[in-house]
């Protein structure tokens, strides 16, 4: 809102200074600065109200130290974030960018889904909160709104550098290259020289005419990606303060990408693709981070809040679909690596028992419990320790994201 106000005063009244708000890095230093103040002086008070209205977390008996302290801790600490990063959001960027309205979209839609599931498992007393169905309903849902917008929508093209031959005088012809936007599916893979793929290449095995059934690829695997992402936020939100740091971590990883990408200078440079109007999103970046790193401020141990599924599946989902709009989701496993570990600890386990306890009549573990944080804890480590050691690993694998702009 800010933003227009701003932008009336320099362009209509040609009050001087008001143009600095034109600038995203200007817009996002705001951002951040704001995200932080509200998530870290308003907090305490939704931590309080949280208290009030008795929102405690009930811990289950997993044998593990000091998890009976944590009964009653508050929970849906989520609402800190959602909060801390929507109000600098509505403030300081351009409210009708397409990227910013589905950013906004995936906080109030994974939000609320979290927001449900943590309202039964506290209130209706049931354990298992929403049942897991409706929350894969919901995370589809989700990403028919988030692959149809990004398919569909004529905001949303890529900038491809093309030969064209252009005549310099009657006797001389050159061939130069222009830019052209385009609407596309492809994306990046890491590692690559060439590293441009598109989606619609997977059908060309039809013959003719296979770009314009594109979506049929792409919009399944903005649905898988969303889904895998959130649930696996969800697994990590596990011991105090891991979510929350090795999300920021690779949010700030993510809005150097948008930085570059966004910015047709830089994104030439590099050699990458120019999407344009992307570079908006670093605003809502730099105002998640924020939120995110505020909300540390609590969350760090000994949490006097818990984020709950109302933080977690929102940080998921929002991560999914920014690396889904910059065209970085192949770097997910990397990026997220912390993520992808957690949930793949999960599958290993759970698969490995039932396989064992067919053959051998006995379900053997290859974890002493699931997802990884809590193995390590079963081994005697501090939780301090495992979630230093997770960020350190998590800011390894983002430094390495990163590289991928010139290593290939």
């Amino acid at each position: 809102m800010l933003y227009y106000l701003f932008e009336y005063l320099d362009k209509t009244l040609n009050i001087p200074g008001t143009g600095v708000f034109q600038y995203i890095t200007f817009r996002s230093a705001l951002a951040v600065i704001l995200s932080l103040m509200i998530s870290t002086i308003f907090g305490k008070r939704i931590i309080g109200f949280l208290r009030n209205q008795q929102v405690g977390e009930t811990v289950r008996e997993l044998g593990l130290a000091g998890q009976n302290e944590k009964a009653g801790t508050p929970t849906m600490g989520g609402l800190i974030i959602i909060i801390a990063t929507l109000i600098p959001v509505f403030l300081f960027t351009k409210l009708n960018n397409i990227y910013i309205i589905l950013l906004i979209v995936t906080t109030l839609w994974m939000g609320t889904i979290g927001f449900v599931d943590d309202y039964i498992k506290i209130f209706k007393k049931d354990k298992q909160g929403l049942k897991g169905i409706f929350k894969v309903i919901g995370q589809i849902g989700l990403g028919l709104i988030v692959g149809s917008v990004l398919y569909l929508h004529p905001g949303v093209t890529l900038r491809n550098e093309t030969n064209k031959t252009i005549t310099i005088n009657q006797k001389e012809n050159v061939i130069a290259p222009m830019a052209a936007e385009e609407k596309s599916t492809a994306t990046t893979i890491p590692f690559f020289k060439n590293n441009e793929f598109d989606y619609a290449e997977l059908l060309a095995w039809t013959g003719e005419g296979y770009e314009n059934w594109a979506w049929l690829v792409f919009i399944p695997i903005v649905i898988f990606i969303i889904t895998a992402v959130s649930n696996g936020a969800n697994l990590t939100d596990g011991i105090d303060g891991l979510a929350a740091g090795t999300s920021a971590i690779s949010v700030v990883a993510l809005g150097i990408f948008t930085f570059v990408s966004g910015n047709i200078i830089f994104s030439s440079y590099l050699n990458i693709m120019y999407i344009p109007n992307s570079g908006e999103m670093t605003v809502f970046i730099a105002a998640f981070a924020g939120a995110l790193v505020g909300f540390l401020w609590y969350n760090s141990y000994p949490a006097t809040v818990f984020m709950g599924d109302t933080g977690s599946l929102t940080i998921g989902g929002v991560i999914a679909v920014l690396a889904i709009s910059v065209r970085k989701e192949l770097l997910i496993p990397l990026l997220c690596g912390i993520f992808l570990v957690e949930n793949f600890s999960v599958v290993l386990q759970v698969s490995y028992f039932k396989y064992t306890k067919k053959r051998f009549g006995e379900g053997r573990r290859i974890f002493l419990m699931s997802p990884l944080h809590h193995h390590y804890q079963k081994k005697g480590y501090h939780e301090s320790k495992i979630v230093t050691r997770f960020w350190i690993v998590g800011i390894i694998l983002a430094i390495l994201s990163i590289v991928t702009l010139k290593l290939r």
